[in-house]
């Protein structure tokens, strides 16, 4: 049974603007220049790397930017146009969360429970109303969009509206999933967050969670995220711990009771495996700045392998853990794959912010809308079509550029043309 990744592809208006409070890289960047064509050809050869191990891969597309819709339901009266220059005069910041291109990370675009975990045996999505965050709570009616038309056989695949807005949800960026293997029956984790005053919000609501497992009808355990982990910049569980199969791979500060955690999981998962790197050797700051735990963790042929940034081999702490981990016979990860993504770093999210894991048979994957799938003649494809398309650099200043406005969504509309999706089947 295979694991389906998609990738969200970096929009043409990707920015820096420093719109995530608690997200630590992004703020620390906002007005830096940003480049859109090499952060989306960087984020292409992820993709191709994932082809080249085996992985079926596939893309969730950037959505249209800027979104003048989400101005006018602000009040900003007029054509889209007119709305967003009296946006970009009146209330700037509501300008750039309108240009914003974090749809790229699809690990919140939605939860997602395998057939082999649910109560009438399909694949079930339910997309995220990311509410906590201005810029990203417009997201949602675009990427629904896009999962009902990718997944629209409804004799594998049920697709849901986002949970009540009363209760956040940032979708599997706070989910694991512990199996014997991808086609077995396994126990979901969710992870949420509570609110102890400080800094920076915690931003899956158990609520949340709760609501969409019982929307799934799956087996599932509830955990809380460690509040000093959110306050440290660990904003989704994702940059703190992942799992696959019977693995997880956490840093030991990822949750806020930590041996109950591991015993609840262990009780539970037959065979269960813990790569866990102690404070004392690789530090939370570390850990959350280079991105380790936001790895791509993928079963390969031989075992497991880690889809890593650049970031994690430049941070010697964690480095150096990395070499003790490979080397030790007693877990599965046998391979360490390096990636630049210094681009959409730079904006906050590594390789597993960048995906949606979805856990298929051979017949539902069959199903999937190939429109929504890659190979390499695609990949090459796609990579011609962002470098003849996407702006090559965005300083802070060109964001209420209508040039750029222009450019942005003539790229959009290009995409749509070489995939053969009309914009109408997205709503547009």
């Amino acid at each position: 049974m295979p694991e389906l990744n998609l990738d969200g592809l970096v929009g043409p208006s990707h920015n820096y603007a420093g719109l995530s409070l608690g997200n630590i890289a992004a703020t620390v960047n906002a007005g830096a220049e940003s480049a859109p064509r090499k952060a989306a050809l960087q984020g292409l050869q992820k993709m191709r790397l994932l082809v080249s191990l085996g992985v079926p891969q596939g893309l969730l597309l950037p959505h249209r930017r800027p979104n003048g819709r989400f101005l006018q339901g602000l009040g900003f009266a007029g054509t889209e146009a007119q709305a967003l220059a009296a946006a970009s005069q009146e209330d700037p910041a509501l300008m750039a969360a309108a240009m914003s291109a974090s749809s790229m990370w699809t690990a919140n675009a939605a939860t997602v429970s395998p057939a082999a975990d649910t109560r009438d045996g399909r694949t079930h999505f339910t997309v995220a109303n990311l509410v906590t965050m201005a810029h990203r709570s417009q997201e949602w009616p675009e990427t629904l969009a896009q999962l009902k038309l990718a997944f629209a056989d409804p004799r594998h695949f049920s697709v849901h509206w986002p949970v009540a807005p009363a209760f956040g949800d940032e979708g599997a960026a706070n989910h694991m999933r512990f199996a014997a293997g991808h086609e077995a029956p396994g126990l979901e984790v969710f992870v949420y967050g509570e609110n102890r005053g400080g800094l920076y919000p915690a931003r899956q609501h158990p609520r949340a969670s709760q609501a969409v497992a019982r929307t799934h009808g799956t087996e599932a355990l509830f955990v809380a995220q460690a509040d000093r982990a959110i306050q440290a910049g660990a904003f989704h569980n994702d940059v703190v711990a992942v799992a696959n199969e019977t693995l997880l791979f956490a840093h030991e500060d990822a949750f806020e009771d930590r041996n109950g955690v591991l015993d609840a999981v262990r009780a539970r998962v037959p065979g269960f495996t813990l790569v866990e790197a102690p404070g004392a050797d690789v530090p939370l700051a570390d850990a959350i700045a280079s991105y380790v735990f936001n790895a791509a963790l993928v079963s390969v042929a031989d075992g497991m392998a880690l889809i890593l940034p650049k970031e994690a081999e430049e941070t010697p702490s964690v480095w150096a853990w990395l070499q003790r981990v490979l080397a030790d016979d007693a877990n599965p990860i046998r391979h360490l794959h390096v990636l630049d993504l210094r681009e959409s770093m730079r904006n906050g999210g590594g390789p597993a912010c960048l995906r949606l894991r979805i856990a298929l048979s051979d017949e539902a994957l069959a199903a999937v809308d190939p429109r929504f799938l890659v190979d390499n003649a695609k990949l090459d494809r796609l990579e011609q079509l962002v470098a003849a398309h996407w702006p090559e650099r965005i300083a802070a200043g060109d964001v209420g550029n209508p040039d750029l406005w222009g450019q942005c969504h003539a790229a959009h509309d290009a995409l749509l043309a070489a995939l053969g999706i009309s914009p109408a089947e997205l709503g547009y």
